[in-house]
């Protein structure tokens, strides 16, 4: 690790290389214990040639983008965990948007909109990157990624190219796409096709949607957003409710009272007071209503 350590300050600079980071600053949930570096590149350059160092040195690492569909272990991260926040640049030529994997989906939204380009009004409220969107084809309000993407980049570590995906070589279906099946694979950036709109028109479903997300969901506590896929044929968090789940709480995380479907942090929650929540949520709506609930939510590190 020391060896990896002296490169990624060579490449980075001594100020943006975190030792023993605590993961909860960069996670939704505010859990995770402490990695043993953490980085930040601001240039693919930078990103790849972290990446060149993890592998020559034999580091584990870990790419993440927001943090918002990660729980992190209580262990922390025996490795570099390296952001994509910093690759967050936008380039918009007629109705094409390109853009860095660690541009937040509501930034890219509203610079849509800003521009009179209907599209991305359902990412508005998604609390995502747009490397971590293309990743799982996040959706919300009748809209996925799937539905506008072109194209998107991504760096192959084990040849250390740089490659394209077509919209069709993606595999989406409902929160999926075939970047869960290439680990190897990491998302630089991605190229989305819009139409034109009225930016004030815009401006006024984003204000509509954001309203409607601040009824409905428990934005005062941090979470991970919805813990579990939508069933076929059934709203996951009705299920949820059905079984008398809400405000069920294991340590300091709990069961939403305001929305079924999240498990927040209501203070001091660890991940394996999450862990155990999951367990309980999903052998509790298997026993009453026989359906088998899949978890949308990653965990990273040591159980």
């Amino acid at each position: 690790m020391s060896d990896f350590i002296k490169l990624a300050k060579g490449i980075l600079g001594e100020a943006a290389v975190l030792c023993g980071e605590p993961l909860s600053a960069h996670s939704t949930f505010k859990i995770g214990g402490p990695t043993d570096v953490f980085l930040r590149p601001e240039t693919e350059e930078e990103l790849l040639s972290l990446i060149e160092a993890a592998k020559r040195t034999g580091t584990e690492f870990f790419v993440l983008g927001g943090g918002s569909n990660v729980l992190f272990s209580d262990k922390g991260f025996r490795g570099a965990v390296i952001s994509t926040l910093g690759l967050r640049g936008v380039e918009i030529d007629g109705t094409r948007i390109k853009a860095g994997a660690g541009v937040t989906l509501p930034l890219l939204s509203a610079r849509a909109g800003k521009n009179a380009l209907a599209g991305m009004v359902f990412m508005c409220g998604i609390p995502g990157t747009v490397g971590g969107g293309v990743f799982m084809n996040a959706g919300a309000h009748g809209g996925e990624i799937s539905n506008i993407l072109v194209s998107s980049r991504y760096l192959d570590t084990a040849s250390g190219r740089i490659n394209e995906l077509s919209t069709s070589e993606h595999e989406f279906s409902y929160r999926h796409s075939s970047y869960m099946e290439h680990p190897e694979r990491i998302i630089l950036s991605a190229t989305f096709e819009l139409s034109t709109g009225d930016a004030e028109g815009l401006r006024a479903d984003t204000e509509c949607i954001l309203r409607q997300r601040a009824a409905k969901q428990p934005l005062d506590f941090p979470s991970a957003g919805s813990v579990f896929k939508r069933c076929p044929g059934f709203f996951t968090a009705q299920l949820i409710d059905e079984c008398g789940l809400k405000g069920c709480s294991v340590g300091g995380a709990q069961v939403s009272e305001k929305h079924a479907g999240f498990i927040i942090n209501r203070g001091g929650a660890t991940a394996s007071d999450v862990l155990s929540l999951i367990s309980h949520i999903k052998a509790t709506v298997k026993e009453k209503h026989g359906i088998d609930i899949e978890c949308e939510v990653r965990f990273v590190g040591e159980k």
